[in-house]
């Protein structure tokens, strides 16, 4: 699509105020989303955020600009206790539970949170990184960090020193968080006498003797922190500043805190322009939490595999109740909501069919000009939302006022000019697939899947029985990075969508 430049404004959560969108470069978009941590099934709050950045990323690639998108994969550093980076790291400890090797563990579930995007039809980003990736990035800026004077180096370990960094900048402007709070309500905890104050955060950890993810960096070997890594990929592949950062609000302090401490740190700038924080979700009026049980996974959403879901939802049903809300609001899910969403979405997609089928009925008169008038409004009122920090509760209401003005066209005779039907059809058609990606349940895709499938395999076990391990392994491994995980047996191989 040729650009054209549009009035956007988005709630920037660093100053929590609407500020008019104005990109750094004309056109041209760079934003960042920090993506999941590999350890376990993807659940409802991925999807929460990944989908909001994907239609963000959908919305500015509709209007022609050219974004770049890197949404990063965490497979080491994030440690069990985030607020105080102390004890285990997550990977690791899934590892040793379950006997694997860490790097096995964070891509068996970096393939199944793929495979579930997938199925939510979000789009994969322009650049998916990995932390164990960088690491060689993220040594270079902790460098940095010491030689500007803004840390410290303990027995191996690398720490921001933010009484220091706060002398020249303002620590705690996303969360609103102060010093004195940090100090006042921390705790005692095993290492935290190598810092000099509580709010101190790691750069860099020594790593322990039978500590298996380590590398070795000018402290001796060691893994980063879990915030660094944000700060290595986004400026390495989008500069600082940059324009947007996004992800949920779960993740403003410490994480998006201490990314910014980290930029002013080593670049002497902010790492971005505009912060943009997704709501957190609740069930039935309650917070999720595993130890509530009332933890749900993506995979139990699309099976119905959950004593709290009274039956299997489809992926669209989920994308579609989430975009029923502003990204910025919580989201509350019940079945009673999961059904309405499921209506809701059917009749968006049924009225597809209604539209597209629409025919020109130009008759000039005075009421056909109010009318076409008024579907021309509505189509704007479609992008008038959307422009309004992505409203997609707004814009679908919009298109249900479309299908309202489509079912009288058909029904009561309503006539209208060619260019207003012409852009009704488009609008409706543009606003419900590539914006907001809501996809026909019943797509080619899920249809000709199984045929596919049965074809692969067929031709696998064929590679088997003339010896071409080669070819053989090939398909199985490139099936297992969309998260489609293949069996073998003595008889034939069957498929599954990866699970825990």
């Amino acid at each position: 699509m040729e650009f054209v430049e549009s009035k956007i404004h988005v709630r920037n959560t660093l100053t929590n105020k609407k500020e008019s969108f104005t990109p750094i470069a004309k056109g041209k978009i760079g934003m960042y989303a920090c993506g999941p941590t590999v350890y376990g099934e993807p659940h409802l709050g991925h999807a929460r955020s990944a989908i909001t950045f994907d239609i963000i990323y959908r919305y500015f690639k509709f209007l022609g600009y050219q974004v770049r998108y890197v949404r990063n994969i965490t497979d080491v550093g994030h440690l069990e206790d985030e607020l105080n980076g102390q004890g285990e790291d997550k990977i690791l400890k899934k590892a040793r539970i379950e006997r694997l090797e860490p790097m096995e563990v964070a891509q068996y579930y970096t393939n199944l949170y793929r495979g579930m995007m997938t199925r939510l039809n979000v789009l994969p980003p322009s650049i998916e990184p990995t932390a164990s990736g960088h690491i060689i990035e993220q040594i270079a800026i902790i460098e940095q960090i010491i030689s500007n004077g803004l840390a410290y180096v303990v027995d191996g370990s690398v720490y921001l020193d933010v009484v220091r960094y706060a002398e020249k900048y303002h620590y705690g402007e996303l969360s609103g968080r102060a010093l004195d709070e940090l100090l006042t309500g921390s705790r005692a905890l095993e290492g935290q006498e190598q810092k000099k104050h509580p709010a101190d955060f790691a750069l860099w950890k020594k790593a322990e003797t039978g500590h298996i993810m380590q590398w070795p960096s000018p402290w001796g070997m060691g893994f980063p922190g879990w915030h660094i890594e944000c700060t290595a990929m986004s400026s390495k592949y989008l500069g600082v500043p940059f324009d947007i950062h996004g992800g949920g609000m779960d993740l403003k302090f410490p994480h998006h805190e201490a990314e910014i401490a980290q930029s002013y740190a080593a670049f002497g700038c902010p790492p971005v322009n505009y912060w943009l924080h997704n709501n957190m979700m609740t069930l039935e009026g309650q917070k999720m939490s595993k130890s509530k049980g009332n933890f749900i996974t993506l995979d139990q959403m699309f099976t119905g595999e959950h004593p709290l879901l009274d039956k299997a939802y489809h992926p669209m049903t989920v994308r579609f109740l989430m975009l029923q809300a502003h990204y910025g609001s919580p989201i509350d899910f019940s079945n009673q909501a999961l059904k309405s969403a499921e209506v809701a979405c059917a009749k968006l997609l049924k009225g597809l069919e209604l539209v597209n089928d629409l025919q020109p009925n130009e008759v000039s008169s005075t009421s056909s000009e109010r009318f076409s008038k008024h579907i021309l409004n509505t189509c704007q009122s479609c992008y008038n939302k959307m422009n309004d920090d992505f409203n997609t509760a707004e814009t679908i209401a919009c298109l249900f006022d479309l299908l309202a003005v489509a079912q009288k066209l058909v029904h009561r005779g309503e006539s209208t000019s060619t260019e207003a039907l012409k852009m009704l059809k488009k609008t409706y058609r543009d606003f419900l697939t590539d914006v907001l990606g809501i996809r026909s349940e019943s797509s080619a895709q899920d249809v000709v899947l199984p045929e596919v499938m049965d074809l692969l395999l067929e031709l696998r076990q064929q590679a088997r029985a003339q010896k071409d391990f080669s070819l053989s392994d090939h398909i199985r491994d490139r099936l297992a990075t969309i998260g489609i995980q293949v069996n073998d047996s003595k008889e034939n191989a069957t498929y599954e969508f990866n699970r825990n």
